[in-house]
């Protein structure tokens, strides 16, 4: 089985990511880095937390493979559905977890995700996001791609708010959806590993300052505003203030 871990960019996606990676191993999944080896998936299973990218048919009929051959193991991406993963995921050969952010903070953060890569010399996937119409504009394509898991019957929601402030009780859920017990000691030690307070700087994790409302006192007024304006019929949704 595959475990599909899907995220708006910059909402715990990393975190959430080797949250479910590390439990599903703990129950005896194999290591998707090692899938990643052994089927020469290199081209479709990219960067540190093993991206799928887009849900292609193609990319998902590669990923299939491994799965068909006993494994369990668990990818990530931040795309939206496609009829190929609804398909595989109705015939139980994949669970899909999603968790997203406010879009304002997930905005701040990529942004500065970004910049802070230039400063250092290696710039990432965010780097272009040089000002705040173009963050604007990116975040407001992961808006969409929200709406579209949010149309999905099957799929674990998740908000990296609810993860941050009653870890316990997310995680639990999480656990009860993999149908993990969440009481053996192996899962036990997964949980403690990733609480928040410990999750800070952890390689792959992309997880720095985590602040909810951030974005309140980055941007100026105007700003909020038009950001306001953008996603105003969705942070409702979301549950959100405007």
């Amino acid at each position: 089985m595959i475990v599909l871990s899907v995220g708006m960019p910059r909402a715990g996606s990393g975190w959430h990511y080797n949250v479910i990676h590390d439990l599903m191993a703990a129950a005896g999944a194999a290591d998707a880095r090692d899938i990643r080896v052994k089927y020469r998936l290199q081209k479709i299973l990219t960067e540190v937390n093993c991206n799928i990218g887009v849900l292609s048919a193609r990319r998902l009929a590669m990923t299939t493979v491994p799965a068909l051959m006993g494994n369990t193991f668990v990818i990530k991406a931040h795309a939206g559905p496609s009829a190929a993963s609804r398909f595989l995921a109705a015939i139980g050969l994949m669970k899909v977890s999603y968790i997203y952010r406010d879009p304002r903070d997930a905005m701040l953060s990529a942004f500065e995700f970004g910049q802070r890569a230039i400063q250092n010399g290696r710039p990432n996937a965010f780097s272009h996001l040089t000002d705040f119409q173009k963050t604007l504009d990116f975040m407001s394509e992961y808006v969409r791609v929200w709406e579209r898991w949010m149309g999905e019957t099957t799929p674990l929601i998740a908000r990296y708010e609810d993860l941050l402030l009653n870890y316990d009780a997310e995680v639990m859920r999480l656990a009860e959806y993999l149908n993990l017990d969440g009481s053996r000691p192996e899962v036990r030690a997964v949980i403690e590993k990733y609480r928040p307070e410990k999750a800070e700087g952890q390689q792959g994790l992309h997880f720095y300052k985590g602040k909810i409302g951030r974005f309140r006192e980055a941007y100026p007024e105007d700003q909020q505003r038009i950001m306001a304006e953008r996603f105003a019929p969705v942070l409702r949704k979301m549950r959100y203030e405007v």
